[in-house]
Formats: C-alpha cells, sequence, structure tokens
C-alpha cells in the first residue's frame, strides 16, 4: 500500500512543479497547494499507513507492524500551515487583480518594474523650487 502513496505522491509532486511553471498566477498558487499536499503524502507514505496490531498496547507486548505517529502528527501540522498559505495566497491574488486587473504573471512584473508615480513628481515640481527659496 505504500508504494501506491508514493507513486501518488510522485505525481502530484510533478503536477504541483508544471502548475507553478505556468504564467496564470491562479495556475501557480494552486501548483503551490498541490505540491505541498503531495509533499505531505510522501512524508505519510515514508511512515508507513497501517500496521497488523493496534498502536497502543500494554506493557510487555511486542509491535511487530505498527504504524508511525510521528509522520502523522508531522502531517496533520503542516496541513493547517499548507491551508493557511493557500488562504493568504488567495487574499494576495484577488488584490493582484483588483489592482492590475491581470493575473498574467508578465503583465504584473510589467507593472511592478515601473517607477512609482510620486518620482516623476519630486524631480521637478515647482512647489519644492519654492519650498527652497
Amino acid at each position: 500500500m505504500e508504494w501506491v502513496g508514493a507513486i501518488t505522491a510522485g505525481i502530484m509532486a510533478a503536477l504541483g512543479v508544471w502548475m507553478m511553471l505556468d504564467r496564470h498566477l491562479m495556475r501557480v498558487v494552486l501548483g503551490i497547494a498541490v505540491l505541498g499536499n503531495a509533499i505531505n503524502l510522501g512524508v505519510l507514505s515514508a511512515g508507513r499507513f497501517s500496521g497488523s496490531e493496534a498502536a497502543f498496547t500494554f506493557a510487555g507486548q511486542g509491535i511487530p507492524d505498527a504504524a508511525n505517529p510521528l509522520p502523522q502528527a508531522l502531517v496533520l501540522t503542516a496541513i493547517v500551515i499548507g491551508f493557511a498559505l493557500f488562504v493568504f495566497a488567495l487574499a494576495v491574488l484577488k488584490r493582484t487583480h483588483e489592482l492590475h486587473g491581470d493575473k498574467d504573471t508578465d503583465r504584473v512584473s510589467q507593472v511592478t518594474e515601473e517607477p512609482a508615480p510620486d518620482e516623476d513628481e519630486e524631480q521637478g515640481s515647482p512647489q519644492d523650487e519654492e519650498g527652497k527659496a
């Protein structure tokens, strides 16, 4: 069963990287979410999914094939953090769409590399000359 999880994690990681390389910002955000879930699944499958006996037993009993609880706890924490990151990225994406009207990475990069509007006013404004005199 672990090999199915490992193969699924690999396919999801490849899909996440492919989506992150797209020019559309929504696909980049979704690619980050898919890649995070792929990493969670990879950690979970590396810690083994199941065992033939319960993890909590009485003292003196051996647990030959029990699942490891540490990866499960780490993945649970990572799911919460990943969801918070995804919601924050969606909020930034919404604000970017409101400001620039486009979700294309090239257009957003072009707008952010333009000089600030107040730099043009500071260089040659007549008000600055009167204030200095």
